[in-house]
């Protein structure tokens, strides 16, 4: 047998294999029992529980409010926003100006992610009881595969019932449950019907469910796509569905095929098991009402920024290796050094030392209107690699920073500042609208 012979065999195996174990996927993935599970307006539903555990009077979720920037400049965007903000026309993704003039009474309140993770966190530990096969597809949703719990096979809606009430009762917000063999229909059913309900959305569903819907609607069909299509008349997910796909692919190439199985109600993805969040960074910035000119106040602005993300680096367990401070002048040009240090670190004066020799080295001199620092490379401070030399000052250090820490977390951010701050006129500490960077959303299922 010639080597090419041998490689046309090997190929045909590799085929008919191939072939046999999609057959074998497909016949078990009808079998399949998928939940996806969204919790609704998360950042804010958090916030406004986190705020009544604490002794507050006034639900966030029962008032105009909405999560995002600076609510006494008015800076930033609006994150998250209440059903009855949403009542007088606030969006997500606007400024808080433009959320303002639409709501004059628009409670707001600044990100606070450090609550937010450990919310994310207690609903998932709820989800683990019920299976291990997890994917986290962002802070705020997943998807569960639970075709092996032995009520899903009973009855899956009740078992969605069950997770969703156990929620509300011992968490106290609310989230809405998609239910079908799949997770692509699973994420689409629960996106029919919120806040705080379960749908199924089962194959035999999608024409009385999903097809009526306007093609905007389904997953991977954005603003750009939806143009596409109707310009060949397609309006609804139904005649999408029912469209020649060769038609499709002509135009849109593989894209147009992938929405035409989902339209389809086509998906044959895992649920991948992610039990945690990868924190990729942590970030913070601030656009000043006045120019800065001088390096003193340049270096105070940074210390009140650096104090934020120091604070946010040791509540999530992490420490960092690289620092980036970025600069937007007043012309609006903007620029930015980084670096990648020998050590790890997550204590406050360790990087506010590293944050002004970059900011010292770059600066021109040119009056300042926006300044950030980042902190990425990160890593779990239980594995922080110290020094015969650094270890007794690093943990007089931690020492210190978690005093503080507690301090603040107990009596307001203000409880405790540095003397340099009194009399200055500038804030001592800085939340601005940077914040961590988690994976908000995939367009992969």
């Amino acid at each position: 047998m010639s080597y090419a012979s041998f490689d046309n065999v090997k190929d045909n195996r590799y085929r008919n294999n191939k072939y046999e174990d999609d057959l074998f996927f497909k016949k078990k993935s009808k079998n399949r029992i998928i939940f996806h599970i969204d919790a609704n307006s998360a950042f804010l539903s958090w916030d406004a529980v986190y705020r009544l555990q604490h002794g507050e009077g006034v639900d966030l979720r029962e008032i105009p409010s909405v999560v995002g920037g600076d609510p006494k400049s008015r800076h930033g965007i609006v994150l998250a926003k209440s059903i009855p903000a949403k009542k007088f026309g606030v969006q997500t993704g606007e400024s808080l100006m433009e959320a303002k003039i639409k709501c004059p009474k628009l409670t707001v309140v600044p990100p606070r992610f450090h609550i937010y993770i450990k919310s994310s966190n207690a609903m998932f530990d709820i989800f683990s009881e019920y299976t291990p096969t997890i994917q986290r597809y962002s802070i705020d949703e997943c998807f569960l595969d639970v075709s092996e719990n032995e009520d899903a096979k009973r009855d899956p809606y009740e078992l969605a019932i069950k997770i969703k009430e156990r929620i509300k009762s011992e968490l106290g917000f609310t989230v809405s449950v998609g239910v079908s063999n799949n997770k692509l229909l699973a994420k689409m059913g629960s996106e029919l019907k919120k806040p705080d309900a379960s749908t199924t959305l089962f194959p035999q569903e999608i024409e009385n469910k999903l097809w009526p819907l306007p093609v905007r609607e389904l997953f991977m069909v954005g603003r750009a796509t939806e143009k596409k299509l109707k310009t060949i008349g397609i309006n609804t997910i139904g005649e999408l569905a029912q469209c020649e796909v060769g038609v499709l692919k002509e135009r849109m190439k593989s894209h147009g095929k992938l929405v035409w199985e989902y339209a389809n109600g086509i998906d044959h993805s895992l649920v991948r098991r992610e039990n945690y969040i990868e924190m990729k960074g942590i970030g913070n910035s601030t656009t000043i009402s006045f120019d800065v000119d001088t390096k003193e106040e340049a270096h105070m602005v940074l210390m009140s920024l650096v104090e934020t993300c120091s604070m946010r680096l040791r509540d999530s367990g992490n420490i960092c290796k690289c620092i980036t401070v970025s600069i937007r002048n007043s012309e609006f040009i903007n620029y930015s050094h980084q670096k990648v240090m020998a050590y790890e670190t997550n204590c406050t004066d360790d990087i506010y030392i590293e944050v002004i020799r970059l900011f010292d080295e770059m600066w021109k001199r040119e009056p300042i209107r926006h300044l950030g620092i980042r902190l990425s490379h990160l890593s779990t401070s239980k594995n922080r690699q110290l020094t015969l030399f650094d270890y007794k000052d690093i943990k007089k250090k931690e020492s210190l920073d978690s005093v503080i820490d507690g301090i603040r977390m107990k009596y307001g951010t203000d409880a405790v500042v540095r003397a340099k701050f009194i009399h200055s006129g500038l804030k001592p500490i800085r939340g601005g609208a940077g914040a961590e960077s988690y994976p908000v959303m995939s367009s992969i299922l």
